[in-house]
């Protein structure tokens, strides 16, 4: 009991799934979207310009170009995702594109990348948060950051346990004051240098024709395109909004393409001023502070002169806001991580759990993965953010190249029969080409220097989920002809006149779930094992709300109608063999609780009653099919027993 009020101080009382109030508190307008899944992209400011203008070297000359590159990049990648979020309303993103347009090996390489892209996503985010308030200390101060990046990752994981509106009402006003603060040092800084604006596109001109005369055209080509792929992280958070689509309120698709307008032109707003004001600034790294803090610093000093209070308390401000939006930013990774986790777990391809939503309608499991695979991710790099880009931006353009392909795919074949496919082919081709220029570039540049540690990551999570799935095929499989078996034996039609309930007799309550199959089970086995001695015969079940079924109204009607009529079937079986019956059933995100409040309610009408349950056992049995598999009916055990009431466990070999 104190454990449970001590869960709900911290996480807060649980939400009703099935409630319409609950689902209208949850679901997003374009701007909260904005702010809790397309915050990664502008906070990724922080970090993507910074990393492609240092790429250069002594070529600083070639950052108009590069800040041209990354706002179109931002715009093509953004609107040729509006594409997804029309084609699939419910979610899905980059993983459900892949998956249907191109085939499920497909869908697979694309979650297993979104998967751990996510997950860098938070570990990114963080560490580059904690750079930017440690750019406001002495130099000696860098080996707390480690340890300050451990404690936000936890903080932040336990907001989200708590569900996903909370975050975003604590970082509202952090998000706007980073964009009017930053917005308002890249005009200054550009105004201040008004001056040299006139001259700067002839100069960058005749400053490149010198470079290609000395190194030649491809060299010079080369050197453009590595800083513009070590920048790819500028491009994050498009992914996020078209993966958490079922997250916004209706209409969805006005309410995505409203949020991607909306981050879209802030990020390349953004990260093209950035470099356009490092090019003016002719900034140059500085131990132990961020470029941006360089860049602030020396505005405010032409501003205000010398470093004094106000400009260490702007300094402050600004560096305060960076660090806070990219905690929103990070906050990204535990809305989309988790959501992936669940389409994915909705095929069989991680384990089933990681679809189960929490109290509070949470896919809790997916959290507490995205943040504890975060801390060893920054554990494993200690935090440095030039490593975390290479790994960082890899997973990203794997993604964007899967899906953009899947759209060019599913538009060349209706080139002939949709009016606009030629249109929305050409953007999708463009965004194609963008996102595999610039995934091959990392890889090749960035090899050596942390590029192989990614892809071995994200082939050990396409092992295990190839694992998972083989394991649940040969599952399905047997269960599925124990539920054709029986549902061929079981009478669809119910009786006029049923047999009636006598509350005083001897009372068999069966818990039963999805499988038709583990159900009858169940039922033939008491009759064998106590004949007649149980007169009347109770059916418990509980539809379980998950990830998927809480996609929208419509997918939980069909979970009622399901559920109802599996019960009608056990009834009809016992009412046309003279036995009486009757079923009880619930709706919840915790299966477990609910079969407990039902159980409850059993006992108090039948008193003289004993629960049966299934339970499904593997040979071998091992780590990972424990890991696969709920342990309901023991838990149930344990909790009945506690009780006085007895709950036989019958096992089912599979």
């Amino acid at each position: 009991m104190r454990w449970r009020r001590l869960k709900q101080v911290l996480l807060g009382a649980p939400r009703n799934p099935l409630a319409a109030e609950t689902r209208r508190h949850m679901a997003l307008v374009a701007f909260l979207a904005w702010i809790g899944l397309g915050a990664d992209g502008l906070s990724s400011a922080n970090y993507g310009p910074e990393e492609a203008f240092i790429a250069l070297g002594n070529n600083t000359h070639l950052a108009l170009y590069l800040a041209v590159m990354t706002a179109l990049t931002v715009f093509i990648i953004g609107f040729a995702y509006n594409q997804v979020i029309e084609l699939f309303p419910s979610g899905g993103g980059g993983y459900k594109v892949a998956t249907v347009l191109i085939g499920r090996r497909a869908g697979l390489v694309s979650g297993a990348a979104l998967i751990v892209d996510y997950v860098l996503t938070i570990a990114i985010s963080i560490a580059s948060g904690i750079d930017a308030l440690f750019s406001l200390l002495p130099v000696g101060w860098q080996a707390f950051k480690l340890p300050g990046d451990m404690v936000v990752t936890l903080f932040l994981l336990l907001l989200n346990l708590r569900g996903m509106k909370e975050p975003l009402k604590l970082l509202l006003p952090l998000f706007l004051g980073f964009l009017l603060g930053n917005g308002a040092m890249i005009v200054i800084g550009i105004a201040l240098h008004a001056g040299r604006l006139p001259g700067l596109v002839p100069a960058t001109f005749a400053d490149s024709a010198r470079l290609v005369h000395q190194i030649g055209w491809v060299a010079a080509a080369s050197l453009l395109l590595r800083a513009f792929a070590m920048g790819g992280g500028t491009y994050t958070g498009i992914e996020a909004v078209s993966n958490n689509v079922n997250m916004l309120k209706e209409p969805r698709v006005a309410t995505g393409r409203w949020t991607m307008l909306y981050m879209a032109s802030s990020l390349a707003f953004t990260a093209a001023g950035l470099i356009v004001l490092y090019l003016l600034w002719r900034v140059v790294p500085q131990a132990g502070r961020t470029l941006n803090a360089v860049t602030y610093a020396a505005i405010l000093h032409q501003i205000l002169g010398p470093p004094g209070p106000v400009s260490a308390a702007i300094m402050l401000v600004l560096l305060t806001l960076a660090a806070c939006l990219l905690f929103v930013g990070a906050n990204t990774g535990f809305l989309g991580g988790p959501a992936v986790l669940a389409n994915m777990a909705a095929d069989r391809w991680v384990p089933y759990q990681f679809s189960q939503l929490s109290n509070r309608l949470v896919t809790q499991n997916g959290v507490l993965l995205m943040g504890l695979a975060a801390v060893l991710i920054l554990l494993m790099t200690g935090g440095r953010v030039g490593l975390l880009v290479v790994l960082y931006s890899i997973n990203v353009f794997i993604t964007f190249s899967l899906c953009l392909c899947g759209l060019c795919r599913y538009w060349w074949q209706r080139r002939s029969s949709h009016q606009r496919a030629g249109r929305k082919l050409a953007l999708a081709a463009l965004g194609a080409l963008v996102s595999i220029g610039v995934l091959l570039s990392t890889l090749i540049e960035k090899f050596a220097e942390g590029a192989w540690m990614t892809l071995v990551i994200t082939g050990l999570v396409i092992g295990l989920c190839l694992l998972v799935n083989r394991h649940y095929r040969r599952t399905q499989k047997q269960l599925a002809k124990a539920d054709a078996l029986f549902a061929t034996a079981t009478p669809p039609a119910p009786i006029d006149h049923p047999p009636a309930l006598d509350p005083e007799a001897p009372t068999a309550v069966f818990i039963v779930g999805r499988n038709l199959g583990t159900g009858m089970h169940s039922l033939l086995a008491a009759r064998r094992l106590f004949g007649n001695q149980y007169r009347n015969y109770i059916f418990l079940t509980v539809g379980e709300v998950d990830a998927e079924s809480y996609r929208g109204e419509e997918m939980l009607a069909e979970l009622t109608r399901t559920v109802e009529q599996d019960l009608a079937l056990y009834l009809n079986y016992c009412h046309h063999r003279g036995i009486a019956a009757t079923s009880y059933h619930a709706f919840g995100a915790d299966p477990i609780e609910q079969i407990d409040l039902l159980a409850e309610q059993v006992i108090r009408r039948f008193p003289k009653c004993v629960f049966f349950a299934t339970t499904l056992l593997f040979n071998p049995d091992n780590l990972l099919t424990r890991l696969l598999h709920n342990q309901t009916a023991l838990d149930v055990q344990r909790r009945l027993h506690l009780r006085g009431v007895t709950l036989v466990v019958l096992p089912m070999q599979v």
